[in-house]
């Protein structure tokens, strides 16, 4: 096998795991999940039917992604954080996949630990989800959420330090400009 899977680990028949991938102990990974290559799943992560994960995908302890999820390439999942797929679940009358709504998180975005994902909200790419916050809206790409429900609170960089006003990063020095979608890179 060109990846790992710890013996405690259950890996369900219909599953594309990539290679360099590394799942740690108790984790499930269920029939129909696409896993892409060098993803990390901390303890006792759940990755449901059909969900797709791109490349380098770090999913910390404790974090279930249920069908309707899909996360981009370079996906940071904090520890403990929460996506749902049901706006109105009930226990005595389940709906299935039929009543779930779909939620993308975009390449390189980054949910802090116990944060929580309502279904049907996209995370644009880039965007950083503070840990705690609850994501009741969709995020545009390189947006700093934070609070309950969540609100944009500023801007965030490639590097991950927060823009100034000038959405200038005073790390790394990329300088950004607002488009339709959030903002965008306009020198490397």
């Amino acid at each position: 096998m060109s990846y790992f899977i710890h013996e405690t680990s259950v890996v369900d028949d219909n599953v594309e795991i990539g290679e360099g991938t590394k799942i740690w102990l108790f984790c499930h990974i269920q029939s129909g999940a696409k896993i892409g290559r060098n993803c990390s799943f901390g303890q006792n992560v759940n990755v449901s039917n059909n969900v797709e994960i791109g490349d380098g995908c770090r999913v910390q302890n404790n974090v279930s992604i249920y069908e309707g999820v899909k996360l981009g390439n370079n996906v940071f999942c904090g520890p403990s954080m929460v996506f749902t797929n049901d706006l109105t679940p009930r226990a005595d009358n389940p709906k299935g996949r039929a009543g779930y709504l779909d939620t993308i998180i975009g390449d390189g975005a980054s949910i802090g630990a116990n944060a929580t994902v309502v279904c049907g909200h996209n995370i644009g790419k880039r965007a950083m989800i503070a840990a705690g916050a609850v994501v009741t809206k969709d995020v545009p790409d390189y947006a700093l959420m934070a609070g309950v429900p969540a609100k944009q609170i500023g801007w965030v960089c490639d590097c991950g330090a927060i823009l100034n006003e000038k959405l200038l990063c005073d790390k790394c020095c990329k300088q950004y400009r607002k488009i339709d979608k959030g903002i965008e890179i306009v020198n490397e």
